[in-house]
């Protein structure tokens, strides 16, 4: 915790125990909030720190910290057509383990949705990454987070690795990822389901933390005036990080 506050035990311990013992605690909660944009809830914000720091906190005690200095997240609902849900028949088990070094190219790929806010406006960016590399298999951006997304994105990853009979393809338990649909296609392509546990984001750290690239490396660096603007940017980033952008192969 000192190494991450950059301070001294003893400072850290007198100002804990003084007026206000939960100080250092909300700053670092603080930063992973707003390296989401706001958007993190206490749990997405509990599995931050562990991620980014390897600080392991109670969920209660970011909670309360959060309540406490009034950082509250700008929820998004998510938009679901006719009613869209989770159907359970379709969950999957957890193939990838965190096991996240790859050592060949198309064997594991991982998949999320993410949001692209600019300006109180939305669209919702759809993307596929091969664990080997970290390199972008497919994306899709849409104003909509519908089964076509995510289905659009899907058959895209086919057309461009055209054989992906074998491919594990690890997502989160979103309502479109167990869709029939999804299913269907996975199936008859000879792609095998992957699914993290539910409410566990940290078994999707790769892609959270390629999604959390994205944004710092545009959104955060650059003056943009519309959400159309960050939408192209997005798309010219990716071609960038496919083609140019040196890569530090993380270790699992």
């Amino acid at each position: 915790m000192c190494a991450v506050l950059e301070i001294s035990k003893r400072t850290y311990y007198k100002y804990r125990n003084a007026e206000d013992k939960d100080y250092y605690d909300y700053l670092i909660i603080k930063e992973i909030f707003e390296d989401s944009k706001d958007t993190y809830g206490y749990r997405r914000i509990t599995e931050g720190l562990e991620i980014k720091y390897g600080v392991i906190f109670n969920h209660k005690k970011v909670k309360r910290i959060m309540s406490k200095y009034y950082i509250k997240p700008e929820y998004i609902k998510r938009i679901r057509p006719n009613g869209y849900k989770r159907i359970e028949e379709n969950v999957k088990s957890n193939l990838v383990n965190r096991k996240f070094n790859v050592e060949e190219k198309n064997k594991v790929w991982c998949t999320d949705i993410t949001y692209l806010i600019f300006n109180n406006k939305r669209a919702y960016l759809s993307t596929i990454i091969d664990l080997y590399d970290r390199k972008v298999v497919a994306y899709q951006i849409s104003k909509y987070n519908d089964n076509k997304l995510v289905l659009d994105t899907l058959n895209k990853a086919i057309t461009n690795k055209k054989d992906v009979r074998g491919v594990i393809l690890h997502s989160d338990q979103g309502f479109q990822y167990t869709s029939h649909q999804y299913k269907a296609i996975c199936e008859s392509n000879g792609i095998t389901i992957s699914m993290s546990r539910k409410g566990t984001p940290i078994d999707d750290a790769p892609i959270e933390s390629w999604h959390s690239l994205l944004k710092k490396e545009t959104l955060y660096n650059n003056n943009i005036i519309s959400l159309q603007e960050y939408q192209k940017l997005v798309e010219e980033w990716i071609i960038f990080y496919n083609t140019k952008r040196i890569k530090n192969k993380k270790k699992s």
